[in-house]
């Protein structure tokens, strides 16, 4: 059963295995199955398109930028939107998420639109699978200390543009095993890059590794210095990848699809800086998708930036817990369970294990939770999420 208090020792110990261990580094001053699963995904080259959207030559391609970058999303209607997101389509646009934007995109209400959860199941301690223990007891979220940079470099904010306008969610720098030590590699919720059932890929994704770097009140965001607000810079997905049960099944509301809630993304920098992701945060999260049980795990912890009220998606916070089990659907992974009270925004935020060696390892990521926000759940990352994993890993595997 989860533990009903916050466990303040083991949530110390979990932060400092998260923090920054190269330092020195800083900011930059100058600027499903085990298998890859190819329908899963969608991207580009470079900055050019696998394929327009119907109806767009191209010789119009440059036209094309030009007309997201002056905001096409604000004009999309359901059927357009369906119809050209079948592919991802984001080449990178300078500029185009600037502090005020930044400041403004609106938390996915897919994060926390399950209306409860179902009753408790017993089990008998020897599996998870089917399980559902007793809702925890609700984790107030903790900020993390500022700078970012030097506490939870590897945390940050993915912005997105939707039907609905500027959107964003909370992600994480993980390794690459195909470029050690020069990963371009991010985590985040599968809901954060496509829509799922009934919807198609977003558009301008991006990642901002220790958003708002100092932790700036929302009334100062518009006017700090870019270093401030994105003291790493924009990285720009060139590919995204996420589970084929996400994009079959995936829904706003009632927790569908949310055990195969995941997605990677490959990113490059706005600026084209000759580094990667990894070398100019400092630091990488392992992924472990070993999927251990909840006895095994003393305690979990969630990062994210939670932007619906009372939060307003301009700080950094974690909710530390002992994990519960939560099975949304029993032909399906049964999923972790935490206290916490982080709200919309906190989407895709990485959860947190000790490792064997006492350092961070990214076990699961922030998916669905009740709308009053006490809690929230996140998939087990086994041999789906490896096969998502390891596909996107290959694809770049003989490239920078």
């Amino acid at each position: 059963m989860p533990s009903k208090r916050r466990p303040a020792l083991a949530a110390a110990a979990l932060a400092a295995a998260l923090a920054l261990t190269a330092t020195a580094c800083g900011p930059s001053e100058d600027k499903a199955t085990g298998e890859a699963k190819p329908s899963a995904a969608a991207g580009q080259k470079g900055d050019d398109f696998p394929s327009l959207p119907k109806g767009i030559p191209t010789q119009d391609l440059e036209k094309w930028k030009q007309k997201w970058k002056d905001g096409a999303w604000k004009n999309w209607d359901k059927e357009q939107w369906l119809r050209e997101a079948r592919d991802f389509i984001n080449p990178i646009i300078e500029g185009h998420w600037k502090p005020d934007k930044m400041k403004d995109a609106r938390p996915s209400d897919k994060t926390l639109a399950t209306q409860g959860a179902p009753g408790t199941v017993p089990g008998s301690g020897a599996s998870d699978q089917g399980v559902t223990d007793p809702e925890p007891r609700p984790v107030k979220a903790k900020a993390v200390g500022l700078p970012y940079h030097n506490n939870a470099a590897p945390v940050g904010k993915v912005f997105f543009d939707s039907p609905e306008g500027h959107m964003v969610c909370s992600a994480t720098v993980v390794k690459d095993p195909a470029h050690p030590g020069k990963s371009n590699m991010v985590w985040t919720a599968g809901h954060c890059v496509h829509a799922g059932k009934k919807g198609g890929w977003y558009r301008n994704i991006a990642f901002v590794p220790s958003y708002n770097d100092k932790g700036l009140p929302a009334s100062q965001v518009n006017s700090a210095p870019v270093t401030d607000v994105a003291p790493y810079g924009v990285w720009w997905a060139d590919w995204a990848q996420t589970s084929s049960q996400w994009i079959t099944q995936g829904a706003e509301t009632g927790g569908a699809g949310a055990p195969y809630d995941f997605a990677v993304l490959h990113v490059k920098s706005e600026n084209g800086s000759g580094k990667s992701l990894e070398e100019t945060v400092g630091n990488a999260l392992t992924v472990d998708f070993s999927t251990p049980q909840v006895k095994s795990i003393q305690s979990m912890g969630a990062w994210g930036y939670p932007a619906a009220p009372p939060f307003d998606g301009q700080k950094m916070y974690d909710c530390v817990d002992r994990p519960g089990r939560l099975t949304v659907e029993p032909s399906q992974p049964t999923m972790y369970r935490i206290g916490c009270t982080m709200t919309g925004g906190s989407s895709g935020g990485g959860w947190f294990a000790k490792g064997p060696d006492g350092k961070a390892v990214l076990i699961s990521n922030t998916s669905i939770g009740p709308s009053n926000s006490t809690w929230l759940a996140g998939p087990r990352l086994g041999p789906e999420a490896k096969g998502v994993y390891d596909a996107l890993s290959q694809k770049f595997a003989n490239k920078r």
